[in-house]
């Protein structure tokens, strides 16, 4: 086998000399020419003789690494000989973290497919987006989160199979159909640089960005953040809030685990108080989540030990030092901070133990390199300036031009600006472009303008990122009203709900301004940090 059959993602990658310098400078980061990513997170650890150990646990109950297996074989083995799939095509996946959900990431790379997974809270038009950019031809739903991606596929119309199943040991139509397929499958003989799955990120302009990487690229954030900084052991249980739509939460609760023969243990509604509870009844002991969920949890806590709790793992946001020092003192555990993006696949900067200085975000993980660029794009050996990595993973845009902006001479240009000190530790500062960090969350600001602008009330609007001691920033939305409108209480509270109803609830304005007029140059264009 040459390659994917469908080379729509293999031809809509950036031109060589627009990719990043990779590194593969570590023995643990050199991977043969062939290699399937979900052979060597599931299969692998069931022919070693590790079938038994559980794979996944949840409050529906619990799957070995055996009967996982099974369950992505048969799901490969569906896709391939009933929906017609062939290597190359696009399936997206859609529910909230659970066995299932894994099992069909697992199968979908096993058929020789690319995983195109979203959130659950996606509304229509967020969908329709990312449908139109991957040209998804099959689909995984959970029932639960069918209506909002029928509304979507029938806009687009480029799915042509979608599978539907309920839940954890549920009985939907994929379930029925899987419980008469052969088990047993043999994987595609995939390349370590064939694509496996499409991320998708919102920009600063709020169109959305599919980052693609290769079956290497999903082993080598496990062969490098992992391995090096929480030294995970089969004993270990993990845990994460984020949905696998997100790097981050598929290296916390699928990679990492699965890579180091350790337990997932998934909720659907990630809240502060079911990750206390969580941790609790299913021992988790390595916690992946953002800072503002640690501070609802110690204040859940009580200020006490959570018993079982080994490592935390926070990203997402800038974790304050106060946050740091007030769960450390409470835990007893110093919580690893660190930095990942979409396009690097997950955590490059971090540190651990005895490593870690308050306050700062880390050093460069082994198998990356980091540095600061100048505004003339030099590296800095100290100072402020835009943070810049190289590493095993990178900045591969499906089909976007705005990949030259992301990538300088090789360099990976994440959008945040930094402080490096003379002991080779990295300091946020802040974002170099107009994204919101709330609560872990990227925000676009385009895109909540947008959605206002779907209201007949707003004649101009502009959006930016407040300060907030509990979520980092929130979205706050300066609007001009158009004519007849008055600008109260009652219609913010009308423009919340309605932008919650366009968009991922988690985007809405928490904060709205009534202007008379938006702050401008002499030539029209707005001028956001005086709104700041």
């Amino acid at each position: 086998m040459t390659g994917p059959a469908d080379r729509f993602v293999a031809d809509r990658l950036p031109p060589p000399e627009r990719q990043p310098l990779f590194l593969f400078d570590r023995p643990e980061l050199h991977y043969p020419e062939r290699l399937n990513a979900a052979v060597e997170l599931i299969d692998r650890p069931v022919a070693a003789g590790d079938g038994d150990r559980i794979a996944v646990r949840n409050d529906a109950g619990a799957w070995s690494y055996a009967a996982l297996k099974d369950l992505s074989d048969r799901i490969a083995r569906l896709l391939v000989e009933e929906e017609g799939l062939v290597p190359g095509n696009r399936v997206l996946l859609r529910g909230p973290n659970g066995a299932m959900l894994f099992a069909a990431w697992l199968g979908v790379l096993k058929a020789g497919g690319v995983v195109v997974t979203t959130m659950p809270m996606l509304r229509p038009v967020e969908i329709v987006a990312v449908l139109e950019k991957a040209e998804a031809s099959h689909a995984i739903v959970d029932a639960r989160c069918l209506a909002d991606f029928t509304e979507a596929a029938a806009r687009v119309g480029c799915v042509r199979s979608t599978l539907v199943y309920h839940g954890d040991f549920g009985d939907g139509a994929l379930e029925q159909r899987l419980a008469t397929v052969a088990p047993g499958v043999a994987p595609a003989d995939t390349r370590a640089d064939d694509p496996a799955l499409i991320a998708f990120t919102s920009g600063t302009t709020g169109r959305p960005k599919g980052c693609v990487h290769f079956h290497r690229d999903v082993l080598a954030p496990a062969d490098a953040f992992a391995r090096n900084i929480l030294k995970p052991s089969p004993g270990d249980v993990f845990c994460t809030s984020a949905p696998i739509g997100f790097t981050f939460g598929l290296g916390a609760t699928l990679i990492f685990p699965f890579r180091s023969g350790s337990t997932a243990v998934t909720v659907e509604q990630a809240t502060p108080r079911v990750l206390v509870e969580a941790i609790a009844r299913h021992g988790v002991t390595t916690l992946f989540t953002a800072p503002t969920a640690y501070k609802a949890m110690l204040a859940l806590a009580g200020g006490a030990p959570i018993a079982g709790l080994r490592a935390c793992v926070s990203a997402g946001e800038h974790l304050p030092e106060a946050t740091w020092r007030a769960w450390r003192d409470a835990t007893g555990i110093g919580i690893i901070d660190g930095i990942g993006a979409t396009e690097m696949m997950h955590i490059f900067i971090s540190a651990s133990g005895d490593d870690i200085r308050p306050g700062a975000t880390g050093r460069a993980v082994p198998g990356y390199v980091a540095c600061l660029l100048d505004p003339d794009d030099r590296p800095l050996s100290e100072g402020i300036g835009r943070l810049a990595v190289r590493g095993p993973t990178g900045c591969r845009y499906l089909a976007d031009d705005r990949q030259a902006a992301y990538v300088v001479d090789g360099w990976n240009v994440t959008g945040d600006t930094y402080r490096l000190d003379a002991d080779g530790y990295f300091w946020y500062v802040a974002r170099s472009d107009d994204m919101i960090v709330s609560s872990g969350y990227n925000i676009a600001a385009p895109e909540v303008e947008n959605a206002l602008y779907a209201h007949p009330a707003v004649q101009e609007c502009a959006v930016i990122g407040a300060p907030c001691d509990t979520r980092g920033q929130l979205v706050k939305a300066f609007i001009v009203l158009a004519p007849g409108w008055t600008g109260d209480d009652a219609l913010a509270e009308e423009l919340k709900a309605h932008v919650k109803a366009v968009i991922a609830p988690y985007k809405y304005p928490r904060a709205i301004v009534f202007i008379e007029a938006l702050p401008k140059t002499v030539t029209g264009k707005l001028r956001r940090f005086e709104l700041r």
